[in-house]
C-alpha cells in the first residue's frame, strides 16, 4: 500500500459524483415509448437509453456508427438491467431506506462535492431534473448499497492472511520520498458551466484579482480546505477540500511544476505552509498548502502504523468484488427478464436492430441519475475536464 497510491481520484457523476446511469422505469410520459426489456414485469423504456447516450456523447451521438451506437446501447441496457435487479432484490429482502437516511446521503453527496443548497438547486435546474428524480436515485442507491453490505459483512480476514499477504509483496510497502499537496486553481477561461465555482474569473485581470483575493483570505486564517471547495476552479480537487495527493519530485516535475517551486516542497517549507500565488504556463494561477513531507524512503514492517489495517481493507474489498459479482448473479438468475432490445437485434441482425439514430429530440435531460466507480487521475496542476454537470 504504498502511500503514493493517495492520488488525485476524479469522480464522473451527473449531479453528485459518477458514471450517468438514469432511474429505471420511469412513468413519464416520452418521445419514445419503445419498452426496451422488462425485469419481472418493471419496464425499461428505450427513451431512457437515449438519454443516457446522449449525455455520455455529449450530444454527438448522431456522429456515432451504428455499429459504436448499437454497442452503447447494449452496454447502457445491461447496466440499467443490472442496477434494477438489485434494487429489486433489496426490495424483497426488505431493505430499502428510511426517508430520513435518503435526506442525509443527498445531504452529505452535496457537502462532498462542495454545493451549497442554492448550487445544487440550480444545478437541477439547468438539468432539468426533480428533487423527488434525485431522492429515488439516493434510495435505490441506499438499498443495493444495504443489500451487497448484508452479504459481505460476513467477511473476515484472519491474521495469517494479513501476514502471507505482506510476505508476497513487500515492495508495496514502502513510504517513498514526497510531499502531500493541496492546491486552489484559478483559471482565466470561462468554465461557469461547470459549476465548480460562483465566482468563476473569466479573463487574465478577474482571474489575477481572484487568486489575489483567496491569497489574502488564507493569510487572515481562513481554513484551506474549506476555501479550496467554495473557490478553486479545479473541478478534481474541490470535493476533497483542494487536496492533490502525494508526490515524488519527479512526478511533479513531469506534471509542469516549476523546479523552483518544487525545490521549496523538499527545502524551507514546512508542513502547514503555503505558496504564494503561482501562475504556470498554461496561464492558470495556484496557491498549494504543503500537507505532508516525507524526506527518506522508509520499508514498512507489518508492525508498521496502518499496515496491518491496509492489508486487511484491501483484501476484504477483494471478496467483496467477488461477493458482489456473485450476488448480481443469482439475483439475474432469479429474476425473469426480457430483453426486448437484444431480441430485436438478432431480428434485424443487418440494421442492427432497425434502431434509429439517437437523436437530440429523443434524448433530453435524463429525470434522474446514478453513481457508479470512481477513475483514477495522477496528482496534477492541470485541471482535467469532468463529465459531470455538478463539476462543469
Amino acid at each position: 500500500m504504498n502511500r503514493r497510491e493517495k492520488s488525485l481520484v476524479m469522480l464522473a457523476a451527473v449531479v453528485l459524483g459518477a458514471l450517468v446511469l438514469a432511474g429505471c422505469g420511469s412513468s413519464a410520459e416520452t418521445p419514445d415509448n419503445t419498452v426496451a426489456a422488462t425485469i419481472n414485469g418493471k419496464k425499461i423504456m428505450m427513451s431512457e437509453i437515449e438519454k443516457i447516450i446522449h449525455q455520455q456523447a455529449g450530444g454527438k451521438e448522431a456522429q456515432m456508427s451504428p455499429h459504436d451506437l448499437a454497442q452503447a446501447r447494449m452496454t447502457v441496457l445491461d447496466k440499467l438491467i443490472q442496477r434494477e435487479v438489485l434494487f429489486q432484490r433489496a426490495e424483497q429482502e426488505k431493505l430499502l431506506p428510511t426517508e430520513e437516511q435518503i435526506t442525509t446521503s443527498i445531504n452529505s453527496q452535496k457537502q462532498q462535492a462542495g454545493l451549497t443548497d442554492e448550487d445544487f438547486a440550480r444545478q437541477l435546474k439547468e438539468q432539468n431534473m426533480s428533487p423527488e428524480a434525485i431522492r429515488e436515485d439516493a434510495k435505490k442507491d441506499l438499498a443495493i448499497n444495504s443489500l451487497q453490505e448484508k452479504y459481505s459483512g460476513k467477511i473476515t480476514i484472519s491474521d495469517r492472511e494479513v501476514e502471507d499477504y505482506y510476505n508476497a509483496n513487500k515492495q508495496q510497502f514502502v513510504n517513498a520520498r514526497g510531499v502531500g499537496l493541496g492546491m486552489i486553481m484559478v483559471d482565466p477561461s470561462d468554465n461557469s458551466q461547470q459549476g465548480v465555482a460562483t465566482d468563476d474569473a473569466k479573463n487574465e485581470t478577474d482571474a489575477k484579482t481572484k487568486i489575489d483575493n483567496i491569497n489574502a483570505q488564507l493569510k487572515s486564517g481562513a481554513d484551506f480546505a474549506t476555501v479550496a471547495r467554495s473557490r478553486s476552479e479545479d473541478p478534481n480537487s474541490v470535493p476533497r477540500g483542494g487536496d492533490i495527493g502525494f508526490a515524488s519530485e519527479d512526478d511533479l516535475k513531469a506534471n509542469g511544476f516549476p523546479a523552483d517551486l518544487v525545490s521549496k516542497f523538499f527545502g524551507s517549507m514546512q508542513v502547514g505552509d503555503k505558496t504564494d500565488p503561482v501562475r504556470f504556463p498554461s496561464g492558470k494561477w495556484y496557491i498549494f498548502k504543503l500537507q505532508d513531507k516525507r524526506l527518506q524512503t522508509e520499508n514498512l514492517t507489518l508492525e508498521s502504523q496502518g499496515v496491518r489495517q491496509q492489508i486487511t481493507v484491501a483484501l476484504t474489498n477483494q471478496r467483496k468484488e467477488i461477493l458482489n459479482a456473485a450476488l448480481l448473479e443469482v439475483s439475474i438468475s432469479e429474476a425473469k427478464i426480457v430483453n426486448q432490445f437484444a431480441t430485436n437485434m438478432l431480428s434485424n441482425p443487418g440494421t442492427m436492430g432497425g434502431m434509429r439514430p439517437a437523436s437530440g429530440d429523443a434524448a433530453k435531460p435524463a429525470a434522474s441519475t446514478a453513481a457508479a466507480s470512481p477513475a483514477a487521475a495522477k496528482a496534477s496542476p492541470s485541471a482535467a475536464t469532468a463529465t459531470s454537470p455538478a463539476k462543469k
